[in-house]
């Protein structure tokens, strides 16, 4: 076998993450034996199926490599190359930059002028300011898109307004909202953040009528499920969109779907984006990178390229439970993501007590099954 042939198998085995292949990385006469004649001390006490699954947690951990940025492979690396990698730098940073952050000024200013004088002088007429309001929303988001020289394909018919529907989508960063509400002024249910993405939270988005909660607040949840089922069931609110992973995923997996979107007794509308790594990186991991240094990274790079597939409404069939409704694959196998069952929420939190006393109680029983095997 040549090196490149190596690699090749390499990396291909890299990407069939959800295999187990802890045997591949043992040496063969680590499996544990059934005990012939006479137990010993040393088989009672053997933790090699606790080693074994620990091993196994750390080689094929696709929990974390779905939240793991992968940076694109150097291609300046001779000097041929990197001269013309060098004009590029310049070109994104010194022309493409400044162009941008003028066109999103620009946007700002329009919709400013725009925004304020709406809200504060059509209150006596509620449908016309939200009609005005929502044109408004899509028009800044518009702007966002073309300080990245976005370039998204839609496909599929676009999103109309209904009761008892809510759409739901995977997601890969906050861009992910701006991109569909370009097109669709879209109520999101999203996390509260601080700052200047706070600040438009609790002032422009809240006249589409998103709904913001804190995942750190149980209360929270109770609230925003009935905000949720009051939102469906209006003929003249906006569609309302949800992303059920609840967290960003770095658009090559798509973690458990939380079944709130999925138990309103709506018709669901699933809603697939995949985004092309070619140009830049749109994941953006909230843990080490602020969103302010999300947009600079867009907005300095060549370009966000990007498919949206609205696809076919679902309906809960007969006798299926939210759960499995919520499990069904239909956006990860449009967007070619590869479906983990990892809850999204582990990432902010330490693993339950629980589930360490059953790891526990689990080698506990092994141990004294053995005790009773020497007895016997």
């Amino acid at each position: 076998m040549n090196s490149s042939e190596g690699k090749l198998k390499s990396s291909s085995s890299e990407l069939d993450l959800d295999r187990p292949n802890i045997e591949d990385y043992l040496p063969s006469g680590s499996s544990i034996q059934e005990p012939h004649g006479k137990l010993r001390l040393r088989d009672l006490l053997d933790i090699s199926p606790a080693l074994t699954e620990a091993a196994g947690a750390i080689v094929d951990d696709s929990f974390t490599r779905c939240f793991k940025s992968n940076p694109p492979e150097p291609w300046n690396w001779n000097v041929y190359l990197f001269p013309l990698w060098c004009c590029g730098v310049v070109f994104r940073y010194l022309i493409l930059f400044p162009m941008r952050a003028l066109v999103l000024t620009i946007g700002w200013i329009i919709f400013l002028s725009c925004f304020i004088p709406v809200h504060f002088l059509l209150k006596g007429n509620d449908n016309l300011r939200k009609k005005m309001e929502r044109a408004l929303v899509e028009l800044i988001c518009s702007f966002f898109v073309a300080s990245w020289t976005g370039v998204v394909k839609y496909h599929g018919p676009r999103p109309s307004m209904r009761p008892k529907q809510v759409f739901v989508a995977n997601h890969t960063s906050m861009i992910d909202f701006i991109i569909l509400e370009q097109m669709t002024a879209f109520a999101v249910i999203m996390q509260k953040h601080p700052g200047w993405v706070g600040l438009l939270q609790s002032t422009i988005l809240e006249s589409v009528g998103c709904i913001w909660f804190n995942r750190s607040e149980a209360k929270d949840r109770e609230i925003v499920t009935r905000k949720l089922r009051e939102h469906s069931q209006g003929a003249d609110n906006n569609p309302l969109l949800i992303f059920p992973e609840g967290t960003c995923v770095n658009n090559q997996y798509s973690v458990m779907f939380k079944k709130g979107a999925f138990e309103l007794g709506c018709t669901v509308c699933p809603i697939a984006i995949k985004y092309n790594k070619i140009f830049v990186d749109a994941f953006w991991n909230s843990r080490k990178q602020s969103f302010t240094m999300h947009l600079l990274q867009l907005m300095t790079s060549w370009a966000v390229v990007c498919d949206v597939w609205y696809l076919e409404p679902q309906n809960l069939r007969p006798g299926e439970t939210p759960i499995e409704f919520a499990e069904r694959d239909i956006i990860s196998v449009r967007a070619g993501l590869k479906k983990v069952p990892w809850d999204g929420y582990l990432k902010y939190s330490r693993p339950s007590p629980k589930h360490r006393e059953r790891k526990q109680q689990s080698f506990a029983e092994s141990v004294l099954r053995g005790l009773e095997l020497e007895e016997k």
